[in-house]
């Protein structure tokens, strides 16, 4: 039975870490369920599916290891890392990303989940207040104000209605108001889900103005039933993971060679080049959630933005090799000898022409010590990932598996 029907039946296979036998594995996983315990808690575009990482943790480390994501994005390789037994940390340097996987990779302390269900309630009760304001024939209200702060600048006036920055803002409050830190986090997080759908952004990865059809309260409404999901989620992931696991996520540029203890795999899907800016998409949320986003614009790996810019400053395939060389020269002194570094990714295109990344990975590996030993390929569905149009349609990825030969330089 190969590895993929194995895993899909419930079994765990022997680990003997061999990557060599994942040449055969079927990655492509068609009909997976991928928004499981905690996958689902926050939109986040062009990330991979969570079997990806299960099958390579199950099979190139043991339980106790320490598994990494050097582009830890949404945390799907953590959250798996935590399910499958082993310790996780995770590194990126976007700030948005670091506070959602810190939040589905939260394990409820005692009061966290009653305090989170009492805001909950909050939520509706206002959004009630909001809807039923004004309707009496004996009654008129004005429409609801909060006296909490709010972001300043013109970012607000461009993209929200005014009644919706007013209900943003006393969210907000709420959920910085929340004593334990894990469960500010995850209201924080739910927080964060609802802005775009309820701004004028016309999506996570169509960033376009347009009107919506946003009704005062609505806005009470979705962070509610978004904020219960989470604590659902986040109880039955508290359920199902060791409290003795740890998992650190860092905030730190990879290229900036961050401290990290060693541990025992990578896996991880890099930016694409070209593909995605994920500083121009989640905008809104971070300037929200009080984020540095001008910072993060300039040190986002791979953003569409820096690779379309004309000139002699613009990136090209070239900038991306050289830093991936870079990270894996960082990852060689963090990755213990003898360790699997797993990349998932697809080809770009740079100027019109097609990049094969994984050539250019391995290539910048092979210089720093490691060593290729599979590539297998998987097709990707046409609803799983969203990149930039004017790149076209990527329709499948490789997973590069390089093993570190010899570990630390001095």
């Amino acid at each position: 039975m190969k590895l993929a029907a194995k895993l899909r039946a419930g079994e765990r296979p022997r680990v003997d870490r061999n990557a060599g036998k994942l040449h055969d594995a079927d990655f492509d996983f068609a009909d997976s369920e991928t928004g499981y315990l905690t996958h689902g808690l926050h939109p986040y575009p062009a990330k991979f599916i969570p079997q990806i990482p299960d099958a390579l943790i199950r099979e190139l480390s043991r339980d106790g290891d320490t598994v990494a994501d050097i582009f830890c994005g949404s945390g799907t390789t953590l959250v798996e890392t935590l399910i499958l037994g082993r310790n996780a940390i995770g590194f990126d340097a976007n700030p948005l990303a670091c506070l959602i996987t810190k939040a589905k990779t939260t394990r409820f302390g005692r009061h966290d989940k009653g305090a989170l269900l009492c805001l909950v309630t909050r939520a509706e009760n206002a959004a009630d207040a909001i809807l039923n304001a004004g309707k009496t024939l004996f009654h008129s209200s004005a429409p609801f104000v909060s006296a909490a702060p709010r972001p300043s600048g013109e970012v607000l006036d461009f993209w929200f209605e005014p009644f919706v920055v007013e209900e943003l803002a006393e969210i907000l409050s709420w959920c910085n108001a929340v004593v334990s830190q894990s469960s500010r986090t995850v209201a924080l997080v739910a927080f964060s889900s609802i802005i775009v759908n309820v701004s004028k952004q016309d999506s996570d990865t169509r960033y376009v103005r347009r009107k919506k059809k946003i009704a005062p309260g609505e806005t009470m409404t979705r962070f509610a039933r978004s904020l219960k999901a989470a604590v659902a989620a986040v109880d039955e992931f508290t359920a199902q993971v060791s409290s003795g696991l740890t998992c650190e996520v860092l905030h730190a540029n990879i290229l900036e060679a961050p401290d990290s203890p060693p541990f025992d795999l990578m896996v991880c899907s890099p930016p694409y080049p070209n593909a995605f800016s994920y500083h121009l998409y989640h905008m809104t949320r971070m300037v929200w959630l009080g984020m540095d986003q001008p910072r993060f614009k300039r040190e986002e790996i791979g953003s569409h933005r820096k690779y379309s810019a004309k000139g002699p400053n613009g990136a090209t395939a070239q900038t991306f090799q050289k830093e991936m060389g870079a990270i894996l020269a960082w990852l060689r002194n963090h990755l213990k000898p003898g360790g699997f570094a797993c990349f998932v990714v697809g080809d770009s295109t740079i100027r019109a022409e097609r990049i094969n990344n994984a050539d250019l990975i391995a290539q910048a590996g092979q210089c720093e010590g490691f060593r290729e030993v599979a590539r297998p390929t998987r097709r990707l569905q046409a609803t799983k990932k969203a990149f930039n149009p004017v790149i076209g349609k990527i329709k499948d990825e490789k997973i590069l598996i390089l093993q570190n030969e010899g570990g630390a330089r001095t």
